[in-house]
């Protein structure tokens, strides 16, 4: 995944009701009961469906950390899929979506303005029309440089344009060499 795909995911998952399994045999016996055979846990895991047994039976606790890595990515992505999609929807249509980010940010502009690029500190509320156009834009599989076009232009019209009320010339907004980045909802 990428940075912003990986921030849309992680402010989703903060709005889980229940915390998701932690052991390997719990998350094991988990993806069992969501796919309904072994057969169909070890292809997806890439394991022997003998293994994915002895993790089911308690014979096996502690995987290597690629086998965890992937087992935790597993579970994390077919968690209360319903909490996820009202949490998105939510965002989307009420709530809009918060980010906070450290980047460096500049903007084009006409001659004669301060257009400079700097590093910037920001946390800002976005509108839910960027919140649905970022989470749709995640499903439909969208590149990391698309999602973050896609903040810019939030940027823009919030941080910069603050809604219309300044800044009426600004052109285009730069979001680069970003250093930190977290949404929430």
């Amino acid at each position: 995944m990428s940075l912003f795909a990986d921030g849309l995911e992680a402010a989703v998952h903060k709005a889980f009701t229940r915390p998701a399994p932690k052991s390997a045999p719990a998350q094991m016996r988990y993806l069992v009961k969501q796919l309904k055979s072994t057969r169909a846990v070890a292809q997806m895991l890439r394991v022997s469906q003998r293994t994915v047994e002895r993790y089911v039976k308690n014979q096996i606790k502690r995987p290597r950390p690629d086998l965890a890595a992937r087992l935790e990515r597993e579970v994390k992505k077919r968690w209360q899929p319903q909490i996820r999609a009202k949490a998105r929807q939510r965002a989307a249509t009420t709530g809009g979506i918060v980010i906070d980010t450290r980047a460096r940010m500049g903007y084009t502009a006409p001659i004669g303005s301060t257009d400079q690029d700097r590093i910037r500190h920001l946390t800002v509320a976005l509108p839910p029309q960027y919140a649905a156009r970022l989470f749709d834009a995640q499903e439909a599989g969208a590149t990391d440089t698309q999602l973050q076009q896609i903040a810019a232009e939030a940027l823009k019209e919030v941080y910069f344009q603050d809604g219309g009320r300044r800044a009426g010339s600004l052109e285009e907004v730069r979001f680069t060499d970003i250093e930190h980045l977290e949404f929430g909802l």
